[in-house]
């Protein structure tokens, strides 16, 4: 068998957060994302794979409203803060706000054109503001209590606006007249929802008070009531066009319910039920209704709590019905494809906008494709991992799901396992959704349950009781209706204290147990006889693992350790520390010579076994990591945890490794580029080579040549021109570097010089982080400049050396200006450096004895006269004499 290639690196995937708290959302025009609140914030939220598009951190307070306009350009939010914001979801950046209301703004709706954006609010007005401008258009007063909904005529050419208020009235106002000409008094309770016939000439509007009423806009009579017998929180109309009217109508039409000519008004309501029915205005009779909720109700709720739908809404592009939970679901149905027997709706996604805690979680198959995670609820969520949409919930249990196994028997069933605080485990099959196993006996919470890995035929679990049972469902018949009663076949008190994690051999002969009393047992199966005790954690151990090839078993403890022992002796062969905290996961990969880990410092670790080294740390969760699971087809990983995060990580080792190889045989290329470019004495395509590879020494080399050369000003302002924004940041960094060294500080000002001469200052500015580099270049600038001006000074040692001994002419009285002019320019902060010039000038004078110091002073007497008596000499006198002139 070929050795396991050791992995390197994991990358984070896919990623399924929390993105709706429960509130205001809205749906785009083309039903590709919503915005939905999240507590203080907005996530756009991709309606395919409920990825986050972006997260809009809108408000100080919670949000209570959200509207779009009808392109999709602008995002409208309020909260309690009062404060309206108007959104640029191009840019995500808040192009105006403003305050107009009282109280905290509880709808919001935009009109058809774009162009006004009316809000209402617990304070019991209604305005209308001018979205360019931010101005108040129009000031509606009337409601006698908070105003929960508002809504425009859907007819951009109808200037009417509904409002629906607590006080159970539904008002319509005129926009043009700017009064309100019609308040619709018929509910008995707060109005939840309105809508508008296709034919705009009929407002429908529900109540809490588990009626619809049909109003008719022309006189604003009530046309009919229908009582629907449960809280609506919202109705929506059914236009003739769609695929629910056209399917629903085909069905009618075959089986005679419906008439040749058939004036109703199709409407969906939905309400604390959780259920969709279809009611049609003719005859006020539903045409269908849903047999059983595809709700999940918690049974920990309080009888008051809300329950069943909160919000519903056609999608756009007739892509069918959203109906949004209680709990922070999101159903998409569409009609059923086949009627041949009778209409339905068929639940196409459930996307889950809040898990909670992510308590343990199990891939379902070899291919990975799905992922059945127990959260701090009742049910089991299985998720498809393709559109990260949770596909079928499993309910059952009547108290928190601690813990769960998957496998697949030996008739190629897969069967998920669980263990709950209400003292049982259950047996579900998915293909059927349905429990098809329960076991009862353990008198506490089921902490820990484990599939056998070979047979396929039994279980364990393990309790707060402190016992280990084994239960067996061998000869379980694929028809079964009613979950059947498990038996366990073998009990033992296994420990002091409560046990924590489970697991099998692999050829099912051993079970090892870890508990809270920090030991870890191994027990032969099915007897439950005590083989071998691993003691030496110092705290509770959380999870324990055969090894799938060597004799021994890995577990992690709440000692911040993970230790590897060996079954034959029980001692620990191997220790690995590195996690701040408790360690709560660990499991094999790579055929057994790595590990992961994850703990309750929020970080995921890949270890090396035989090295004993840590090669990977990933820290992309905010909470404890309960939840690790191992994909047994690629061994990618999932990780969940406190923070109601589900990580997907995808081995990337070989992506990678072909990355680095691509990347380097790039290079190769790119150098000879480089090098044929020298040859060819194209400086300019070679400089943007060598800035493209990073090559600082490569690229000095370049400009060194182009200031060895007659024109180099030239030059190097051709290959600096071609240069862009980023490659201009990458040179100032290396002069920044090259500027640090006398022996490269020549070039470096050159280029410094060039590119300043370029670029303008407000370019300049516009480079990232060039006031840190200006930070590094200034201090040793202003050194050169210091070292070059001694250098300078002295010379002038020299001057008058070389001229007393008549070896360079004396200079002209152009000259010596041209001098003084240079040196007065001096500023005063270099005065200091001046008195250390000329105590260094004196120093060296005092090394002459007071002999040459007294024929100095002669000498400067006899020069002042000679340089008198030169001035008066023809320049033609100065061109014949052999001495060499004098160079400033």
């Amino acid at each position: 068998m070929a050795s396991a290639t050791l992995k390197k690196n994991y990358r984070c995937s896919q990623s399924l957060q929390q993105f709706y708290s429960g509130g205001p959302f809205v749906v785009s025009s083309d039903g590709s994302f919503i915005a939905c609140s999240c507590g203080e914030s907005i996530k756009i939220v991709d309606s395919s794979n409920a990825s986050t598009k972006f997260t809009i951190e809108a408000e100080s307070s919670t949000i209570t409203a959200l509207a779009l306009s009808p392109n999709d350009k602008l995002l409208f939010s309020a909260g309690h803060s009062r404060q309206i914001k108007v959104w640029d979801l191009d840019t995500f950046k808040c192009l105006r706000s403003w305050k107009g209301h009282d109280g905290p703004v509880m709808g919001m709706a935009c009109h058809g054109s774009g162009g006004l954006l009316a809000t209402s609010g617990a304070d019991r007005k209604v305005l209308v503001w001018d979205v360019d401008g931010g101005f108040c258009t129009h000031y509606f007063k009337g409601h006698k209590g908070v105003v929960t909904s508002i809504m425009f005529h859907p007819d951009v050419n109808k200037s009417l606006l509904f409002s629906g208020s607590d006080d159970t009235t539904v008002r319509v106002w005129d926009l043009l007249a700017k009064k309100c000409v019609a308040v619709l008094e018929k509910h008995f309770s707060a109005v939840s929802s309105m809508a508008v016939s296709e034919d705009g000439w009929t407002l429908l509007t529900a109540g809490r008070d588990k009626v619809v009423n049909l109003w008719d806009l022309l006189d604003y009579r009530c046309k009919s009531t229908i009582p629907t017998y449960e809280v609506l929180e919202a109705v929506c109309v059914v236009y003739s066009g769609s695929r629910f009217a056209s399917s629903l109508g085909a069905f009618l039409q075959q089986s005679g319910k419906k008439k040749s000519r058939s004036t109703g008004i199709y409407f969906i309501a939905a309400g604390e039920r959780g259920i969709v029915r279809i009611w049609t205005s003719e005859g006020a009779v539903f045409l269908y209704e849903q047999k059983s909720s595809d709700v999940t109700i918690s049974s920990a709720e309080d009888e008051d709590s809300t329950r069943g739908f909160i919000s519903a809404v056609m999608l756009p592009l007739d892509q069918g019905l959203l109906c949004v939970t209680a709990d922070q679901q999101f159903l998409f149905y569409s009609p059923a494809e086949h009627l041949e027997e009778k209409w339905s709706l068929k639940l196409t996604k459930r996307l889950v906008g809040f898990n909670d805690e992510i308590v343990d979680m199990k891939f379902l198959d070899e291919e990975e494709q799905y992922l059945a995670v127990a959260t701090n609820l009742e049910q089991v969520r299985v998720y498809d991992l393709s559109s990260m949409s949770c596909s079928y919930v499993l309910a059952g249990h009547t108290d928190t799901i601690l813990c769960l196994d998957t496998s697949i028997s030996s008739n190629g069933r897969r069967l998920i396992l669980t263990g709950s605080k209400d003292n049982s485990v259950r047996l579900w099959e998915s293909e059927r959704r349905c429990c098809i196993g329960l076991g009862i006996g353990h008198m506490g919470a089921v902490g820990a349950v484990a599939f056998s890995k070979k047979c396929r035929d039994f279980f364990v679990s393990g309790s707060s009781d402190r016992t280990i049972k084994v239960w067996n469902f061998h000869g379980l018949s694929d028809d079964i209706e009613e979950p059947i009663s498990l038996k366990a076949k073998a009990v033992v008190a296994a420990h002091d204290k409560d046990i924590n994690s489970l697991a099998v051999a692999p050829n099912d002969s051993l079970v090892c147990s870890g508990s809270q009393d920090r030991t870890a047992c191994i027990w032969r199966l099915p007897e439950l006889v005590l083989v071998v005790k691993f003691t030496g954690h110092k705290r509770g151990i959380w999870c324990v693992e055969f090894s799938p090839v060597d004799q021994c078993v890995i577990t992690a403890s709440g000692d911040k350790t993970v230790k590897i022992w060996a079954i034959a002796d029980g001692s620990c062969l191997k220790t690995f520390e590195g996690h701040t905290s408790s360690v709560l996961r660990a499991s094999f990969l790579t055929r057994g010579t790595q590990f992961v880990s994850c703990g309750a410092d929020g970080l995921v670790k890949l270890w090396t076994i035989k090295t004993n080294e840590c090669i990977a740390t990933y820290d992309q969760h905010e909470d404890k990591v309960w939840a690790l699971a191992v994909g047994k087809k690629t061994e990618m990983l999932a990780t969940g945890g406190s923070d109601a995060v589900i990580n997907l990580w995808h081995d990337s080792t070989a992506a990678e490794k072909e990355e680095a190889f691509r990347k380097e045989e790039e290079g190769v290329l790119r150098g000879q580029e480089l090098e044929n470019a020298l040859l060819d004495a194209e400086y300019t395509k070679a400089i943007q080579i060598a800035l493209e590879l990073r090559r600082p020494h490569k690229l000095f080399e370049l400009f060194s040549e182009l200031c060895r050369k007659r024109e180099a000003g030239y030059h190097i302002d051709k290959a600096l021109h071609a240069l862009g924004k980023g490659e201009f940041l990458l040179l100032f960094e290396y002069i920044r570097e090259w500027n640090t060294k006398p022996k490269l500080c020549n070039v470096a000002q050159s280029v410094l010089f060039r590119a300043f001469n370029i670029l303008l200052p407000t370019e300049i500015i516009e480079i990232k982080s060039i006031s840190e580099l200006l930070e590094g270049l200034i201090p040793y600038s202003q050194r050169h400049f210091s070292r070059i001006d001694r250098l300078i000074r002295s010379t002038f040692l020299l001057d008058y050396t070389l001229l007393r001994m008549s070896v360079i002419e004396p200079a002209t009285q152009d000259d010596l200006k041209t001098k003084s002019l240079l040196h007065s320019e001096k500023n005063e902060e270099d005065a200091l450096l001046t008195d250390n010039a000329e105590e260094d000038q004196k120093q060296v004078s005092e090394e002459q004895k007071p002999k040459a110091s007294g024929k100095k002073r002669k000498s400067h007497k006899s020069g002042d006269h000679s340089r008198s008596h030169k001035k008066v000499k023809d320049s033609s006198t100065h061109a014949n004499t052999a001495a060499v002139p004098s160079q400033a």
